[in-house]
C-alpha cells in the first residue's frame, strides 16, 4: 500500500459518526417536538458523538417500546386471550364428549357380543328345561346344567314369563286364547316356551297361552210373569177361567 492510500484510509477512519435524530418525542423532556415545514435538513440532523450514539439508540428503543403498548392494544390483546381461552375450552369439551361416546360404543359392542353368544345357547337351555320337566335331569348332568344356568344369569341373562303374569305383547307371543270370569284382564295361563332377556335387550319372546276376562252372564231384561204359589197344595184358579164357566 502506498503512502497516499494509507493517508486516505486514516482520513476515512477519523470521519465523525453522524446520527440523524428524527424522533418526534424529545427523549429528555418527553414532549412532542414541533414539526416546522421550514426546518431544514441541516437543523434536523444533529451531530452526535460516536460514544453517545448507543445511548441515543437505546433511548429511541425505549420510547418506541413505550409507545407500542397503548390502551387499544391492551384491549386487543385481552380480546385475543379470551378468544384463545374459549377455543381451548371448546376443544377440551369436544374431547371429553368424544371420550364418553367412545366409551359408550365400546360398552355397547361388548354387550352385543355377549348377547350374541348367549342367544346361541338358548336352544340348549330349552333342552335342559324339558329334560328337567320329564325327570331326566339328574346326577352330575343336573349339577353341570345348574352351573351353566347360574353362570349365564350372572353374566346378565334373565328368564321371564310365568303363569299369572299380565300379558305384555312386547315380550309375550300369544299362541292360545281363552276367556274366563276368574281373571280381570289378559293373563298368562300357560307357558309353552320361556322367554329370555339380556340386560335391556329381549333375546327371545315367550310363547304363552292367554286367558281374557269374560263377564258373568246377566239375567234377561224381559219381565217374566209371576207364577202364583200353590195354596193348601192346590194351584189357584184363574179368575178369568171362572167367569167363562
Amino acid at each position: 500500500m502506498t503512502e497516499s492510500q494509507s493517508e486516505r484510509a486514516d482520513e476515512r477512519e477519523q470521519e465523525p459518526v453522524v446520527v440523524r435524530d428524527r424522533r418526534k418525542i424529545d427523549p429528555e423532556t418527553g414532549e412532542l417536538r414541533a414539526q416546522d415545514g421550514a426546518q431544514t435538513d441541516a437543523e434536523e440532523a444533529q451531530e452526535v458523538p460516536a460514544d453517545s450514539a448507543a445511548p441515543a439508540q437505546a433511548d429511541a428503543a425505549e420510547g418506541t417500546a413505550g409507545e407500542g403498548v397503548t390502551g387499544p392494544d391492551v384491549s386487543e390483546l385481552e380480546k385475543q386471550l379470551d378468544e384463545r381461552t374459549a377455543d381451548l375450552k371448546r376443544v377440551q369439551a369436544e374431547y371429553a364428549n368424544y371420550r364418553r361416546r367412545v366409551e359408550r360404543e365400546r360398552e355397547a359392542m361388548t354387550e352385543g357380543g355377549k348377547a350374541a353368544v348367549v342367544g346361541d345357547l338358548l336352544p340348549l337351555l330349552d333342552d335342559l328345561e324339558r329334560a328337567d320337566a320329564h325327570g331326566d335331569l339328574t346326577g352330575a348332568f343336573k349339577a353341570v346344567a345348574e352351573k351353566l344356568l347360574a353362570t349365564l344369569e350372572k353374566a346378565g341373562l334373565e328368564p321371564f314369563a310365568a303363569v299369572g303374569d299380565e300379558f305384555d305383547p312386547t315380550v309375550h307371543e300369544a299362541v292360545q286364547h281363552d276367556t274366563s270370569p276368574d281373571v280381570d284382564g289378559p293373563t298368562v295361563t300357560t307357558v309353552l316356551r320361556r322367554g329370555y332377556r339380556f340386560g335391556d335387550r329381549v333375546l327371545r319372546a315367550a310363547l304363552v297361552g292367554v286367558t281374557d276376562h269374560e263377564p258373568a252372564p246377566q239375567p234377561s231384561g224381559d219381565a217374566e210373569e209371576a207364577i202364583d204359589q200353590p195354596v193348601n197344595g192346590e194351584l189357584p184358579v184363574d179368575k178369568a177361567d171362572e167367569t167363562e164357566r
